[in-house]
Formats: structure tokens, sequence, C-alpha cells
């Protein structure tokens, strides 16, 4: 095995460490914060092969030697990330069990039930923009963020008071530059939250998805255990808003970023279902997604990812494959023919909140280009700063100035 290129925690250069990455081939060795070395798989056709291939499990447990054998370290930065029980770390059977539940909950009716909540949020949140002191703000934290976490709490039917912590623990799930003890701590934290909102929604059941899933526990206790429970919850609330943050997010910066771009959405050239996917594919919300197993031997394009190894997908590696996209798969490109991604994942465990995120994007992006035609970034692009991770791929701010 060649020397792992060895990831930043802090994610200061997604594309840049994605484009070292494809350098090196589709499949190559990186480490990973706290010493733990996996396969990251950049190339798209084979990243896909591998997410559709039922020897390829996410379950630590079974599946992850170094795992099993004791020799991650309990206060692992990204231990949350693999030992939650949920559908995001099931495999075979326990994973068909866990994803029929949430189908169940998240399902294509309910989702576009939450198109008139989507408009109103919108409306609500342009309002607030249109009173901004001097026009200026940033867009992350007054448009881009609370979209998609008031979404997702309304579904969740998560109490106001209770928004705020669970906001502050999502963040440092995806902080993955936290060091061991305050990862630690987030972590006990969210469950806290959590196991109290549990309990809450117990003593006063409601008719939206976290009733759903606790009448799942309940009455079909075999189904659900508790810890799936809570943790199909931190599941749930948290990838089910952070990867909409980050397409708004990303959308908004390529757009104000590529003035010739927004003038073919602008004039109705290109329809705003082609900016999402486009936006999707250049700057994948989720640059890299620790961990899935190989639960035998896997060739991959002549590289062997040995039984019990762990493998990172590289999304936003994948979204630029030179060999699919072609030469200019860096650029942003409204009009490109061939605008295939997987930044919702692929295979069994393609992501079942995909829809909502596209709901969303396909309502707010035209309505606040339509408030704020002028719209202009208030910084150079060059000095937005990137969030703290190599998983999440946004900016901390995105500094505006709204114009007339």
């Amino acid at each position: 095995m060649e020397t792992p290129l060895v990831i930043d925690p802090a994610g200061s250069d997604v594309q840049g460490e994605a484009a070292k990455l494809r350098a090196r081939g589709p499949v190559t060795p990186v480490e990973l914060p706290g010493g733990v070395v996996a396969w990251a798989v950049t190339g798209q056709e084979q990243l896909k092969r591998l997410l559709a291939d039922p020897r390829v499990s996410k379950d630590p447990n079974r599946h992850w030697t170094k795992w099993i054998d004791g020799e991650i370290a309990e206060d692992w930065p990204l231990s949350l990330w693999v030992s939650v029980r949920n559908m995001f770390t099931a495999y075979g059977e326990d994973h068909r069990r866990l994803r029929t539940i949430i189908s169940r909950a998240f399902t294509p009716r309910r989702t576009e039930a939450m198109r008139p909540d989507v408009e109103e949020i919108t409306r609500s949140l342009l309002d607030g923009l249109a009173a901004s002191p001097g026009g200026r703000a940033d867009l992350r934290e007054a448009f881009a963020y609370p979209l998609p976490i008031e979404v997702i709490c309304r579904l969740f039917g998560v109490p106001v008071e209770t928004r705020p912590a669970l906001r502050r623990c999502v963040d440092g799930i995806f902080n993955t530059a936290l060091t061991a003890e305050e990862a630690i701590a987030n972590q006990t934290e969210m469950y806290g939250i959590l196991q109290d909102f549990v309990a809450f929604r117990r003593r006063e059941p409601a008719d939206d998805l976290a009733g759903v899933l606790i009448s799942s526990r309940d009455e079909e206790g075999s189904r659900l255990s508790e810890q799936e429970l809570v943790d199909t919850l931190i599941l749930m609330i948290s990838a089910g808003h952070e990867t909409t943050v980050n397409l708004l997010d990303q959308a908004i910066t390529a757009l104000l970023t590529h003035p010739a771009q927004y003038a073919l959405v602008r004039s109705g050239e290109v329809p705003w279902a082609e900016v999402i996917e486009e936006a999707l594919r250049w700057q994948a919300p989720v640059a890299n997604l620790p961990l899935r197993y190989a639960v035998e031997d896997i060739d991959v394009d002549g590289v062997t990812i040995g039984k019990g190894e762990a493998i990172l997908a590289a999304y936003a590696a994948a979204g630029r494959d030179l060999s699919l996209h072609g030469d200019d798969a860096d650029l942003f490109d409204v009009r490109r023919a061939n605008k295939e991604h997987i930044s919702f994942g692929h295979g069994a465990h393609f992501c079942v909140g995909s829809h909502l995120a596209r709901l969303e994007a396909e309502i707010a992006l035209p309505a606040l280009f339509a408030r704020f035609p002028g719209m202009e970034l208030a910084v150079d692009p060059a000095g937005l700063r990137p969030v703290e991770s190599f998983i999440s791929n946004g900016h901390r701010t995105l500094p505006v100035v709204l114009g007339p």
C-alpha cells in the first residue's frame, strides 16, 4: 500500500485535497483524524459500484476489523459516525428493517405536504433579509441555515426551545476539527437532548415524524430498539438539514461568482433544476462520508481493498471526476450536458431525504434571487472560509450586499 494521504481535519481546501486524491487514482489510502487509515474512493463509477455492492457493509461491529479488535480508541473524534445504531450504520436485513420504518415516516406525500411550510418559511426569511441593516446580510446564517433546520424541526415536532441547543450539537457532529474531549462532550449532550425529546413526545404524542418513529418502537418494540430510535433521530435531524444548508450555500455562491451563468438562469434560458444539479455535482454538500467496510477482499480496478478494511466515500472528488466530466470538470456550468453526481449517495443507502432537499432548493433559490436580483458577495470569493470539517462542505459565513 502506498503512503496514505493525510486528510486535513479542518477541511481548509476540500477541492484542492480532492484533486490530490484523484491524482493518486480512483482508489487510494488516506489517514483520517486519529491516525485511522481507510481507502478513499474518488472515481465516480468505482464509487457507484462499491456503494451498490453487497460485499460492502456499514456495520463496524460486524465488518471493521480494527473496530472489532479494539484498535480504534474509545475517544476517537469520529466515533459517533460509526458507533450509532441506525440505518446509517446498518447492513443487510438490519438495514432493510430500519429503512422500511424510516421510509414509512418519510413518504413522498409527507414531503410534498411540506411545500406550503417551505414557501412560508422562505417568505419569512426573505422579509427578514429585506430589513437587514445597511442591506448587508450573512446568507448562511440568515437564510441557508434557518430554512432547512426549521423544516426538519417542524417535520419531527422539535419544540422551539430545544432547537438552539440541538443546532449547536449538530454543528459539533460535523466539526471534524474538534478535539476528542470536545467531540465526546458534544455527543453526550446530543444524546441527552434527544432522549429528553423522546420522553416529551411520549408524554405529548403528535402526528409528526418523531411520533411515527416512537409508535414504531412502542407498538412494534421488536422492530426498533430504544437506541435505534434515538440514533435514528440523530441521523434524520442532523443529516436532514446539513446537506440542504450546504446545497443552498454552494448554489448561491456559485451564481454570485459566475455572473454569466446567473444571467442564463435569470433570463429563463436555464431552469433552476439544472442549477441545483450542477451545484450538487460541483460542490457535493457532503465532501467525504465515513465509513464503509469490505465484507471480503474486493478488487477495484486492480486495487484490492482487503476484508475488514475501511472505505471513505469521497463525494466531492467523485463529482469532478475527469473521466466522466472531462477536462472542464472543475468548472461550474449550468448548461453542462452531463451533470451526473452521487452527492445523495447510491445503492441501498441512497438518501431518503433527497426529495425534500431538492424541494427546499427549488423553492428557496428562485425566491431569493427574485427578491434580490442585484445581490453581490460582500467579500472577495477568496475570502470565504470553509466550515471546519472534511465531511461538511460549506462556508462559515456567506456575506452579501442584497442590493435593491
